[in-house]
């Protein structure tokens, strides 16, 4: 039955958040650890950009993580079903992605960097979740069903290659495309060049206030992906702070709205992937809603944008 429900169609997978919710909780989980694992040893980088996962040919990966005097990696690869571990000394350890709790996960995760000789200590429960129970005691995320895992990466290679092109046409500073394991959300951030107010307390669960005002320490225009929002997830849009007119501020495709609630233009995943071009479709979603956080923002537009290819003719 599930096999009917989830499944590739083209290019970009199909797969109904009901159909994977329990298996989506339990790999948000894993990527937690495996995210405050490179936390714990990479030197800090403006808006957290340090402890973010990026999109590869088979799964996800910290790339490099400096420690001692070499480096090491863990990388999710959800076409064999592996947690890689390697260390620049040639060693290396895999652990099977399989149903397991995530009490397991964890005792096995740093009980291989430990015969590993990386020595690792993490802040041992969960952010961005309600309620956040700590890794050692979570037997309650036990799930994984490999094919909804494959197509969930299936989605995250295809939004990163639109939010890729994307980010060519931005010379201001503009985030790599990463996934950030607190909400499990794809992403990727524009900034206008000014500061912003502080974030108000509050509002994100089991995360301290000076972490938000580091994320939002400057003004911003931020899109993603995330396995919610949506039947078979969403895509999002916002600005920091939120310029007035948003609400009344018409958005392209049709298919697109804007969330009072959350303060976000929000786009379902089946929306782009039921049309004949889903590229065209969410490169649309992502240019007009930045155009307008930018016209409302007063952005200084001219300095900040350049076209993808004005190096082809030199």
């Amino acid at each position: 039955m599930q096999q009917q429900r989830t499944q590739q169609v083209g290019n970009w997978p199909r797969l109904r958040v009901a159909d994977w919710v329990e298996t989506r909780d339990t790999l948000h989980m894993w990527t937690q650890i495996v995210g405050k694992i490179r936390l714990a040893h990479a030197p800090m980088v403006n808006h957290w950009w340090q402890v973010a996962l990026y999109v590869t040919p088979t799964g996800l990966t910290t790339s490099a993580i400096p420690y001692r005097t070499g480096v090491f990696d863990i990388e999710f690869d959800f076409v064999d079903h592996r947690l890689g571990i390697r260390v620049s000394d040639g060693s290396r350890r895999d652990l099977a992605l399989e149903p397991k709790p995530v009490a397991q996960f964890y005792a096995e995760t740093m009980g291989a960097l430990g015969e590993l000789g990386v020595q690792t200590r993490i802040h041992p429960q969960p952010n961005e979740v309600a309620p956040a129970i700590p890794f050692a005691d979570d037997y309650e995320h036990a799930s994984y069903d490999p094919h909804a895992v494959r197509l969930f990466w299936g989605q995250l290679l295809q939004s990163n290659r639109v939010f890729g092109e994307f980010r060519t046409h931005f010379v201001g500073k503009n985030s790599p495309v990463h996934l950030f394991w607190g909400s499990m959300d794809l992403t990727c951030t524009r900034f206008s060049g000014r500061p912003a107010p502080p974030h108000p307390p509050g509002g994100i669960p089991n995360v301290p206030d000076w972490v938000t005002r580091e994320a939002y320490c400057a003004e911003l225009f931020s899109c993603g992906f995330w396995p919610g929002g949506g039947e078979e997830g969403g895509f999002y849009a916002y600005g920091y702070p939120e310029p007035v007119g948003c609400a009344d501020h018409p958005v392209r495709p049709a298919a697109a709205s804007y969330q009072q609630g959350s303060a976000e233009f929000t786009l379902p995943y089946e929306a782009v992937a039921d049309t004949a071009d889903p590229d065209r479709v969410l490169s649309e979603f992502l240019h007009n809603t930045y155009e307008a956080i930018a016209e409302l923002g007063g952005w200084d537009r001219a300095a900040l944008e350049a076209g993808p290819h004005r190096w082809e003719h030199r």
